[in-house]
């Protein structure tokens, strides 16, 4: 087997997925699968844009307050939010203080708001048909492909920010737009 850990339950997974308890579970329950809502997507390309610079399990562990401090990523309700909100994040010690990410998912959920169709078709609109088969080990995963750097360009049109084509790329992996599980590993996606 390459490119796996076998856990305490003598499954075998993705290497980093074994690493802390908070990867195993979402690895074992999340990472790779299908999410096609729009609040759901965009809550996800907000956390992305977030993690920029950072690691995600910095994220991870605080997404719990980032949805509260973000009305469930709500796109609605996120767009609507103004100089107070902005102010009210920039206080909240349990979510990244970055103003310019800040201001950035308000203005993207904006822009996502307007969106034709939803936010979903549009992201969608970029996962390879067919899915590429499952990687035999990490070293064969991309950082960039051509449809996240297709997605990017295009959402930049649009007016989103903080989101380039290592985000979209690791946007398409947390959400199944690509399977870049381990041939080794358990998980059917």
């Amino acid at each position: 087997m390459s490119g796996v850990v076998v856990g305490a339950d003598g499954r075998a997974r993705c290497g980093w997925g074994g690493s802390t308890p908070d990867y195993l579970d979402y690895h074992d329950s999340e990472w790779g699968r299908e999410i096609r809502g729009d609040n759901e997507l965009f809550e996800r390309v907000s956390l992305e844009a977030f993690q920029s610079g950072l690691s995600w399990i910095t994220i991870l562990r605080k997404r719990p307050a980032f949805r509260t401090a973000f009305a469930g990523f709500e796109i609605e309700k996120v767009a609507a939010f103004g100089e107070a909100d902005v102010d009210r994040l920039l206080a909240d010690a349990g979510i990244v203080r970055n103003r310019a990410k800040i201001e950035a998912a308000i203005a993207n959920a904006r822009v996502a708001a307007e969106l034709p169709g939803g936010i979903a078709a549009l992201l969608w609109s970029f996962a390879p048909d067919p899915k590429p088969e499952r990687p035999a080990d990490f070293s064969a995963v991309p950082a960039i492909t051509a449809e996240s750097k297709a997605m990017a360009k295009e959402l930049k049109k649009r007016g989103f920010r903080f989101f380039g084509p290592t985000t979209a790329y690791a946007l398409m992996q947390a959400t199944g737009m690509v399977n870049d599980h381990v041939r080794d590993c358990f998980v059917e996606v």
